[in-house]
């Protein structure tokens, strides 16, 4: 793939998404925080409606260590903000050692209730930019997939032998190892403790505890969590629960989701999904998809394919939304990916996939938000797959670099977006 140089990309993007205003110009501060009422979100008053994006990395940028890179990180929010983008979707960091195979770094959690200062100050730090700016955050603190560490870290650290890497010994070796997690009370008695570390941490840079942020719209229990396996539905729904009910202990301002992709994370069992999102301390749904990967669509027909990948996306928001509705809480939306168009560099199919999706928020009225995956802005892959020193983009590690990415150059994807969020 042929992407801009970094300083002409900056140029690109601040040109396309200004509309003759300057883009590091920041909002007013917003105090309020998204509640939940009638199955619609609220921002104060206001219902509150969204298109975000998946910026995963964001806190690792505003490190002050050798991978953060802050000026970087204003660029990249400024820009956000300049096609109406104010919701990020966001890792508070990774867990485990540095050096592993298809894995971000640096950690942020390098050994149980062991953080990296640096990385941990750079969270504080990602908080306070998106104070300033009015915007919000959904933080996962956990992961069911290998690449910041999660369910595998825990387990490992809780003596079940060394955390499985797919890449290196297959996905069947994995999703063996990583059912273990709801099962073991050791590995979630850990998972719990950082869920309190984090949740209750009093910000290095502005001197207000978490709690009291409004730039945290919800804290999420992890990302993508399964139960990896049809035996694992009674654990993982308790887990989920009792997680649930950790978090809202811990603070009662925000709004505290699940992270799950929907019916297709929870074993094909719709109503194991509608189970773990009918407790009270979980306030409102999740749902993912992705088109290639659930193989909807294939490599060669990326472009052919975006009529029956949409028909798919209605029926599965569709199947979602009358469970939910029926409780009163609103679905986001809060991960969705479409390739370039022959894995490379055109992104017809995407745009016209995105246009799609967006177009749910708008007409239909079933989905609240949306977080497209992933925003790369003023990234330069320089490898397929990330290695130490890479640019961070949208597709973590494991993926390659650039392919669910949208970067400055994506000019037409980048105005879709930005007319999508202002309407």
């Amino acid at each position: 793939m042929k992407l801009l140089p970094l300083a002409a990309a900056a140029v690109l993007i601040a040109a396309s998404c200004s509309n003759g205003k300057n883009s590091t110009t920041t909002t007013e501060k917003d105090d309020n925080f998204i509640t939940v009422k009638n199955g619609e979100f609220y921002d104060g008053d206001s219902v509150y409606r969204y298109i975000g994006t998946n910026f995963w990395y964001g806190p690792l940028l505003a490190s002050d260590g050798s991978f953060g890179n802050r000026e970087r990180l204003a660029a990249e929010l400024d820009s956000l903000q300049a096609i109406g983008i104010d919701n990020l979707r966001v890792l508070a960091g990774g867990d485990g050692p540095d050096g592993l195979a298809s894995h971000i770094e640096p950690n942020l959690q390098t050994a149980p209730g062991v953080y990296n200062d640096t990385i941990l100050r750079g969270l504080d730090y990602f908080i306070a930019e998106l104070e300033k700016r009015g915007m919000k955050a959904v933080i996962y603190l956990n992961n069911a997939w290998e690449w910041s560490g999660g369910y595998s870290a825990y387990l490992e650290w809780a003596g079940h032998g060394k955390a499985v890497i797919p890449s290196v010994d297959g996905w069947p070796a994995y999703m063996d190892y990583v059912k273990q997690f709801v099962q073991s009370d050791s590995a979630k008695t850990l998972a719990a403790n950082h869920v309190r570390n984090i949740v209750t941490r009093t910000n290095s840079v502005t001197g207000r505890p978490y709690s009291e942020s409004p730039a945290i719209m919800s804290w999420q229990i992890a990302n993508e969590p399964r139960a990896f396996g049809e035996d694992n539905k009674e654990a993982f729904a308790e887990w989920i629960g009792e997680t649930a009910r950790l978090i809202k202990s811990l603070d009662t301002n925000h709004l505290v989701s699940v992270g799950s992709e929907g019916s297709h994370g929870c074993e094909e069992d719709i109503e194991l999904w509608t189970r773990i999102h009918s407790f009270p301390e979980v306030d409102y749904g999740t749902i993912h998809i992705w088109p290639y990967n659930w193989s909807w669509i294939s490599e060669s027909t990326v472009t052919d394919s975006v009529a029956a990948a949409c028909r798919n996306t209605d029926a599965y928001i569709d199947a979602h939304h009358a469970r939910l509705s029926q409780i009163g809480k609103p679905i986001v939306l809060e991960e969705f990916g479409y390739p370039r168009d022959g894995m490379a560099t055109p992104v017809t199919g995407r745009d016209n996939y995105y246009s799609h999706v967006f177009s749910q928020v708008r007409n239909t009225g079933k989905i609240a938000g949306v977080n497209f995956w992933g925003w790369g802005g003023l990234a330069v892959p320089a490898h397929d797959t990330w290695q130490h020193g890479d640019d961070y983009t949208g597709d973590p590690a494991q993926e390659p670099q650039g392919l669910n990415s949208v970067f400055a150059c994506d000019t037409t994807t980048i105005a879709i977006i930005r007319a999508a969020a202002k309407r």
